[in-house]
């Protein structure tokens, strides 16, 4: 194999470094006789964009604040050991390491080998389940080391105003409020609120305002209609930018769009975005208008991690995925299948409180009685949670006081999976009526 950065005989000429040059009567400071070492690690052929290709593609879409080293930037393709390959089979030795990142060695075989076992096992669980991997890293990594190093909430339901005709789901709260079909006055109310905070608790001038389209920790909070829109409007004057953050509403789970925000009809200046966008694998994005884009490059805006090779596969499938399996077409099938069949319990339970929601992003609030709406006590949820995990299904927490179940599947749960999962919620609740009876 022909290295780039050794010497290459071709015709008279030499190549070093890439470049091309005659041979010259005066002795160069760069020794001729500098020779790669021998790599016999033969690269897969590149079969991706053409180099043009690639360099317009990334003016016109991957922000200018991420440079590039070199006047001819480097188009890597694959990478063993030491050894980095570009699209033309370029061989470097690479002394940087992805920014001393890479330390035993690009695609090192015992590492991938070990990576190809856990992705086909298990890719992600979070660390509110115990898994294997996290312990034997933990003993592993800690004996290396010497002792002893061994804003008022626009809430439909529990907020001060709101009512059954004042946000975007398939289930509405069984608060009554004196709205009519496409009149919300929870939101003039809400929004006045918002005023209130902006002309007496900000300055004047406001860097931004970021909210998700629905609350995700909180519960799958919903905003009452058009809450977001006159947000935005009001933030802008005081010559803010509207920040999405889409970590949990995005990549379709909404079932009617593609982004949340898109559910609210506005379009933010800057959108986050995380979590689903690998299905478990740890990468985020940003997306942003081009001028705020250009903004940051008058500075140095760099990510060590950002943009690697993985991460992008990964990505890339993930939304291939999504594409082909139809799978935000499933979130709002599936989504308002179970969002209904859920209501159906909280109109049986009294301890239901609120099931809200939109597509597969699904909250379910724990109440003592609905005429109140005070929590249910946390001992009193735990059993509930126990119960459903005990028969077999996993279910998240959330809100102020733990008080809401959190219902967010992965994308291709079908509605046999949620007649299983509602049946086993109902089973749980009815224990929890039986046990509540027998005090």
């Amino acid at each position: 194999m022909a290295g780039g950065v050794g010497p290459l005989l071709r015709g008279c000429g030499r190549r070093l470094g890439g470049v091309a040059f005659r041979q010259q009567k005066w002795k160069s400071s760069v020794s001729p006789q500098a020779k790669m070492p021998p790599c016999d690690f033969v690269p897969e052929k590149y079969k991706s964009y053409p180099y043009e290709r690639m360099r317009k593609i990334r003016e016109k879409n991957v922000s200018p604040s991420l440079r590039t080293y070199y006047k001819k930037p480097l188009l890597l393709h694959q990478g063993h050991m030491q050894w980095l390959f570009d699209y033309e089979g370029r061989r470097y030795l690479d002394l940087f390491a992805g920014i001393v990142t890479v330390s035993v060695g690009h695609c090192h075989p015992k590492v991938t080998m070990a990576t190809q076992k856990q992705l086909a096992r298990l890719w992600h669980t979070t660390n509110i389940y115990m898994h294997p991997a996290i312990q034997e890293y933990a003993e592993k990594l800690t004996s290396l080391f010497p002792d002893p190093l061994k804003t008022m909430l626009p809430d439909v339901f529990r907020g001060i105003w709101g009512g059954s005709h004042c946000r975007d789901s398939p289930v509405q709260t069984v608060r009554k409020c004196s709205c009519s079909e496409g009149v919300c006055h929870a939101n003039n109310q809400y929004i006045e609120q918002f005023k209130d905070t902006l002309n007496t608790c900000v300055p004047k001038a406001i860097a931004g305002f970021i909210a998700e389209p629905i609350q995700g920790v909180n519960g799958a909070v919903q905003y009452p209609r058009s809450f977001l829109q006159e947000a935005y409007q009001l933030v802008r004057e005081r010559g803010g930018i509207c920040i999405s953050d889409e970590v949990q509403t995005g990549f379709g789970r909404t079932g009617s769009h593609f982004w949340g925000f898109q559910t609210h009809d506005v379009v933010p200046d800057i959108v986050t975005l995380a979590k689903g966008i690998g299905n478990g694998f740890p990468m985020a994005a940003v997306v942003t208008t081009k001028e705020i884009a250009s903004s940051l490059a008058q500075n140095l805006h760099f990510n060590t991690f950002g943009g690697s090779p993985l991460a992008c596969v990964v990505g890339a499938a993930v939304l291939d995925a999504i594409e082909e399996d139809g799978l935000q077409k499933n979130s709002e099938d599936v989504g308002t299948y179970m969002l209904l069949e859920l209501a159906k319990l909280r109109d049986k339970f009294e301890i239901v409180g609120d099931v809200r929601g939109k597509g597969l992003m699904i909250g379910v609030e724990m109440v003592t009685d609905k005429d109140s709406r005070h929590p249910l006590p946390a001992e009193e949820i735990d059993q509930i949670w126990e119960d459903c995990k005990d028969m077999g299904v996993l279910i998240g927490r959330g809100g102020l006081y733990s008080q809401t179940f959190r219902i967010k599947p992965p994308m291709c749960i079908t509605k046999k999976d949620v007649d299983f999962a509602v049946e086993v919620f109902h089973t749980a609740l009815q224990r929890h009526m039986e046990r509540a009876a027998a005090k």
